[in-house]
């Protein structure tokens, strides 16, 4: 049985979800003032939190597996440095293909300033709703792995959901190793 804190932690994020999704509807002109409520309700009721994503690829492993896995991904409303940390493997839109998504491990935010071992490259400062998001198999090139180091900053409103277990087979599964604060904030 789940404790009654765990209940109220889920339907304040449930409720912080909802409103977040409907007001950016509404900002957006989908939804008129007067379906503005109407629709906190029906997200709150019938909107999930969560959701399956298929990963595949190697670019992740250990952490997913060389031959990728079923997630379970939280869905993050409107991810910026409150809401996601440095540390958190995040599921993104792909920056270079608009129909494809990507699982990647945050690495830095807005005011990090990065800095390449390429005595070439000059150091930056990433702005405002910018991240850096890195693959987790450091035997990959960087081209190969496919992030921040091949495409540059992405875009915090990019980032869709947080990863909290993988499913690779029927006995291997597990959490997702992601910041300490956030395994308990997702619970």
């Amino acid at each position: 049985m789940v404790s009654l804190p765990t209940w109220f932690r889920y339907l304040a994020h449930k409720l912080e979800y909802s409103a977040t999704i409907s007001w950016k509807n509404y900002q957006r002109g989908q939804i008129t003032d007067k379906e503005l409520g109407d629709a906190v309700w029906k997200n709150l009721f019938q909107g999930k939190l969560t959701y399956l994503h298929w990963n595949k690829g190697q670019e992740m492993a250990p952490s997913i597996g060389a031959q990728g896995g079923t997630l379970l991904v939280r869905k993050i409303p409107a991810a910026d440095p409150r809401r996601v940390f440095v540390g958190d493997v995040v599921v993104l839109k792909d920056p270079e293909k608009a129909d494809n998504y990507l699982v990647r491990r945050l690495a830095a935010i807005e005011g990090y300033e990065m800095l390449s071992t390429d005595e070439k490259d000059e150091p930056f400062v990433l702005e405002k709703d910018e991240c850096w998001v890195l693959a987790d198999n450091e035997s990959l090139k960087p081209k190969e792995a496919n992030d921040s180091r091949k495409f540059g900053p992405v875009s915090m409103t990019d980032i869709v959901g947080r990863v909290i277990y993988c499913l690779r087979t029927a006995v291997d599964h597990g959490p997702v190793q992601n910041r300490r604060v956030t395994q308990t904030e997702t619970a």
